[in-house]
């Protein structure tokens, strides 16, 4: 089975995707981890992403279109896959149909901005050892201060709520699109994500068997 897994940032895919991997024993495939993966072997497509990723620029269509083109050409592909981050376009999506690939399932995870924005924003990281905490969900012991090494605990970039606005605005106006694409081929499964984890993997899981 060929899934792709759409969701804006925070909504919890990479977790879904793992859901899926291990129930239906296919690969999940990111492609933040296949441009990664493709700059540390140094391949073509690789040395023309990482220019744009070293800046925090998006990596053009045609370079993430081909790592993803290279990633599911692989032999544990055979059987099917999951795509987690692709794609993001009604162009990409094109450029995945154009590749002769047919996608068997589109689960859309459905998590309201606002609590999307609670959600990254409350994060924060110890500077020394890396522990990960949240105000709401895992706050530390003593504020701003991490259990472990008793080092400052920071918020990343990537959660600093103007970060999280603005990958929101940019999810809507590129990826938004997406959906409409694959509703109109009836492919789509709307599933609304839940408080608890297991409980939005439940509703996944019986999306993929409608």
């Amino acid at each position: 089975m060929k899934i792709i897994l759409l969701g804006a940032p925070g909504a919890g895919k990479g977790t879904q995707a793992e859901v899926i991997s291990r129930h239906l024993n296919v690969p999940a495939i990111s492609t933040g981890n296949c441009l990664r993966e493709a700059v540390r072997a140094g391949s073509p497509l690789g040395l023309k992403a990482k220019d744009d990723m070293d800046n925090g620029r998006l990596v053009p269509d045609d370079v993430v279109i081909g790592v993803v083109k290279d990633r599911i050409a692989m032999d544990d592909c055979k059987n099917g896959y999951i795509l987690d981050g692709f794609p993001r376009t009604v162009a990409q999506a094109e450029a995945l149909e154009a590749m002769g690939v047919e996608i068997d399932r589109v689960v859309d995870l459905e998590v309201p901005d606002e609590t999307i924005k609670r959600r990254l924003s409350g994060r924060r990281v110890c500077e020394g050892c890396g522990a990960s905490y949240h105000l709401d969900y895992k706050p530390s012991k003593q504020e701003g201060i991490c259990d472990s090494c008793g080092k400052a605990l920071i918020i990343r970039k990537d959660d600093e709520p103007a970060t999280v606005q603005d990958r929101l605005d940019v999810y809507h106006r590129q990826t938004e699109p997406v959906k409409a694409f694959y509703s109109a081929k009836g492919k789509l499964f709307q599933v609304e994500g839940q408080e608890k984890v297991e409980d939005t993997s439940a509703l996944v899981l019986k999306a993929l068997e409608a």
